[in-house]
């Protein structure tokens, strides 16, 4: 019985109270874990990828290609027995051509992958600036409304030269003696003589 109370013993410490492993405070970072595999910079490498891909779609390479496999078929079929490393099949060109074409298409991807990031911000920034030059146009539309309001109410010159002819008329029936008559006047002057 004794090795069941043992046991026993061994349950009630491996419960949830238990502390077989020290915990991890959430006030301070974890410390940084030994990694297997090496790190590198993503960004770097991008840079890589792209100089890679800009070649690889570029007529000098095409030519250097072309050149390589040329003299590679050349020399595997002119060359002494003991110096050919290619044999007519061409069994280890295919293989070459291969393995380039399985790295030049990740490379490729990675580079348009890139690519599609730059012109996605690209897009994001024209498409903020737009809002702001619209939102700027509207606020230029309601400033200008707001002057043609403002203008409305502004004495204009045609309107001044129409008051100073209506004072130069009144002012054009004064009476002898110097005073002036104004319209309202003469009809209570003519209501007076007439009486």
């Amino acid at each position: 019985m004794a090795p069941e109370r043992e046991s026993g013993r061994e349950r009630s410490l491996s419960g949830a109270t238990a502390t077989t492993r020290p915990r991890a405070r959430l006030d301070q970072p974890r410390a940084p874990r030994r990694r297997i595999l090496p790190e590198w910079d993503p960004d770097a490498f991008g840079r890589f990828s792209e100089r890679i891909a800009r070649f690889i779609g570029t007529g000098r390479f095409l030519v250097w290609m072309t050149v390589v496999i040329i003299m590679w078929v050349l020399w595997n079929i002119f060359a002494p027995s003991d110096l050919k490393f290619d044999e007519y099949p061409f069994i280890f060109l295919t293989l070459m051509l291969s393995l380039q074409a399985s790295y030049a298409a990740p490379l490729i991807l990675l580079a348009q992958n890139r690519q599609d990031d730059r012109d996605r911000v690209n897009l994001e920034q024209d498409r903020k600036q737009n809002e702001r030059s619209i939102a700027d146009t509207e606020y230029l539309t309601r400033e200008i409304a707001a002057l043609r309001i403002g203008l409305g109410e502004v004495a204009t010159r045609d309107w001044i030269r129409s008051e100073l002819q209506d004072v130069l008329k009144e002012l054009d029936g004064h009476r002898g003696d110097g005073s002036v008559v104004f319209p309202a006047e003469r009809s209570h002057g003519r209501d007076a003589d007439d009486r």
